[in-house]
């Protein structure tokens, strides 16, 4: 196909952005011949309305794209998620009518991996709460010895695109490294073990999760998962809140199975915290918020100012190589 004929056939694909999208997305594609449709301030009723107009829809979280949208975009040839997860797109429905669906996990995993690290050795070696203290003027140094990372275990599950990362970061450290993903073998090499969860559950001193939000993943730390550890565990969760039932999490810290916990994701995110009463919220999340020994971040271990360019980039090279251009 020759650059004319290619751009003439990117030419006629209109593509809506819907959420907040690095430029760098729009300009490379409106270069190429497309034409975008910045749709970010939009509400629910136009892009339902509009949405027959386009051939591409490039989204984050603001919109549900379930069954009933995918039946308006009548013209849809391609769904592009800026990020990892997929929870908020109808996939096998938008397959089913020959839409590609698209995600940009490559775009975040370095930031989550470095996050993950970050959260880890806050948690072993109390850094919050002595941050805390020494700005209240209390300079306990008996009271906030670290726990030294060289020679632990740490267990990953989930060996995805953040998994690997993360395994990857660890590689300096003098740790052993498990990892156990159901759907995938053969993937040991000089930094990670691929691993059984009953041998990450006799050996881990960390465990982190790398899980999607599916069915079978749902909860999927309960109260089983975490009586399963021998030996108490730093617990870290940048994946899905509701991979893990907070209930059973704090039950596990008051036991002694979780000797400390770092969650970017909530089970309760759907709550708006600065718009609720903070006495409103669930006990669980009180209780988390109230430990000195939990760690608490809003949903931001995949987005740092590198990450946000990424993604787009991701994007455009797939979107790029639908139409061979």
């Amino acid at each position: 196909m020759n650059i004319l004929k290619i751009l003439i056939r990117a030419k006629m694909s209109k593509v809506l952005i819907v959420d907040d999208i690095h430029p760098f997305l729009i300009e490379t594609l409106s270069v190429k011949g497309f034409d975008c449709v910045d749709g970010s301030t939009w509400d629910k009723t136009r892009y339902i309305e509009e949405i027959a107009n386009y051939e591409g829809l490039v989204v984050r979280t603001k919109i549900k794209v379930d069954k009933a949208f995918i039946d308006k975009a009548t013209n849809l040839k391609f769904l592009a998620r800026a990020g990892a997860g997929m929870e908020n797109i109808d996939v096998a429905y938008a397959q089913s009518k020959g839409i590609v669906c698209l995600s940009s996990p490559e775009g975040n995993r370095d930031a989550v991996a470095e996050h993950c690290v970050a959260v880890m050795m806050a948690m072993m070696n109390n850094i919050v709460r002595a941050d805390k203290e020494v700005k209240l003027g209390h300079w306990r140094r008996d009271a906030n010895w670290g726990i030294q990372l060289m020679g632990k275990t740490v267990g990953i599950i989930g060996y995805g695109f953040m998994g690997e990362a993360f395994a990857n970061r660890l590689s300096g450290f003098g740790v052993q490294v498990l990892a156990h993903d159901k759907y995938k073998t053969g993937f040991s090499n000089d930094y990670v073990a691929e691993s059984s969860l009953e041998n990450i559950y006799a050996e881990a001193d960390v465990v982190s999760l790398h899980l999607p939000l599916t069915e079978e993943t749902h909860y999927y730390a309960n109260e089983a998962f975490f009586n399963a550890f021998k030996k108490p565990v730093f617990f870290i969760n940048t994946a899905r809140g509701k991979n893990v039932n907070t209930a059973a999490l704090v039950a596990a810290m008051q036991t002694g199975k979780v000797r400390g916990a770092a969650l970017d994701v909530s089970e309760y995110e759907a709550f708006s915290f600065e718009d609720i009463d903070s006495n409103t919220l669930p006990e669980p999340f009180k209780y988390l918020a109230q430990n000195d020994d939990v760690i608490l971040t809003p949903h931001i271990a995949g987005w740092t100012f590198e990450a946000y360019q990424k993604h787009s980039a991701v994007l455009v090279e797939k979107i790029l190589k639908l139409y061979n251009i």
